[in-house]
């Protein structure tokens, strides 16, 4: 068995259903390899016993150029018992409605679309049916990294697919097609192949801490986090149908502040304004490119992402004090952020 396996089996082989017997010499015998993998495997098809009727198999009928529809498909998952449900805001991106649903159970629902939100690949989903099996829904913030995973979703449209991994990473960045990153994403290695974007990716209790979202090479899926942040914009979505982002009009990256100006605030870097959009807040406040952004109100702004979180709906229309480093000096601008419209 090669070193990938016995990394997965890691944390079960102190189950007190593999444990070997005393030894007469009061030593306690470990768990054999065939005892470890009966365990492994058994974790694994609980989850997907316990997941699978929540996954859905969606098949998507979107306009695209020149006026024709082509299908496509993905995945989504029963989020509560009246049929709202969640996927990735690619998977529902331009689709005509309804769209179809299918289940493990065979049956087959009209599915509607509540709210997507392209900036964190989010969409919520409604089905017809009020009786559906939602997924219980876990919490990204409390995954390690070497922790075992399951993932279902429908590659290439093969429904109810399960693969098995661990978490290899935490704190990812993944880009979204609308042009902003959504943080924190979970790296894993249990396979995804297209068609299991929008699906579940569950912890070994069962619980959805994750959506599959991309597959960046061999071995190595992504996944949007479960936590509070996913938890408010899919409240909003199912609410309002949108979530609420503030915008201040600047495109930027990070940059070494200047040594003095580092000892003095107590962090190394802040974002350099690169282009600052005609007409937009940050325009009329008198950002300039080569500006170094180092606070927005009470915010520290460190790098891009702390500028996104910072874009609450509590900000649009609020005046807010913008720091900045301008020829080595500080500089207090006072801004006012509108809503972003995507």
């Amino acid at each position: 068995m090669d070193g990938r396996y016995r990394g997965r089996i890691a944390e079960l082989t102190y189950i007190d259903t593999v444990l070997g017997p005393s030894c007469r010499d009061g030593e306690s015998e470990g768990p054999s390899e065939s005892d470890a993998l009966d365990a492994y495997s058994r974790v694994v098809s609980s989850v997907a016993e316990r997941v699978a009727p929540s996954v859905a198999n969606l098949r998507v009928s979107r306009r695209v150029r020149g006026g024709r529809f082509v299908d496509g498909g993905g995945s989504g998952f029963v989020i509560t018992p009246d049929g709202y449900m969640l996927t990735s805001a690619h998977v529902a991106d331009g689709a005509r409605r309804p769209i179809h649903a299918s289940f493990v159970d065979g049956r087959e629902e009209s599915v509607e679309l509540v709210g997507a939100d392209p900036l964190s690949d989010l969409a919520v989903l409604r089905a017809d049916a009020g009786d559906l099996v939602p997924a219980e829904l876990g919490d990204a913030e409390r995954l390690r990294v070497g922790q075992l995973v399951v993932a279902i979703g429908n590659p290439y449209g093969f429904s109810s697919s399960v693969t098995a991994g661990v978490v290899s990473a935490l704190g990812r960045s993944l880009p979204t097609r609308a042009g902003r990153v959504v943080d924190n994403v979970i790296q894993t290695d249990a396979a995804l192949n297209p068609g299991n974007s929008g699906g579940a990716l569950a912890e070994g209790q069962g619980r959805v801490v994750g959506i599959n979202t991309a597959v960046a090479g061999v071995g190595l899926g992504l996944a949007v986090p479960i936590n509070d942040a996913t938890r408010r914009i899919v409240a909003a979505l199912m609410r309002e149908g949108r979530f609420r982002r503030a915008y201040i009009g600047i495109a930027g990256g990070p940059r070494p502040l200047p040594p003095r100006v580092a000892a003095r605030l107590g962090r190394r870097a802040g974002v350099e304004v690169v282009d600052v959009v005609a007409g937009s807040p940050a325009a009329r406040a008198g950002l300039r490119p080569e500006d170094l952004v180092v606070a927005l109100g009470e915010v520290t702004v460190s790098g891009v992402g702390d500028l996104q979180r910072a874009m609450t709906e509590d900000l649009i229309g609020a005046a807010v004090d913008l720091v900045v480093v301008r020829e080595g000096r500080e500089l207090t601008l006072r801004l006012v952020p509108e809503e972003l419209v995507v």
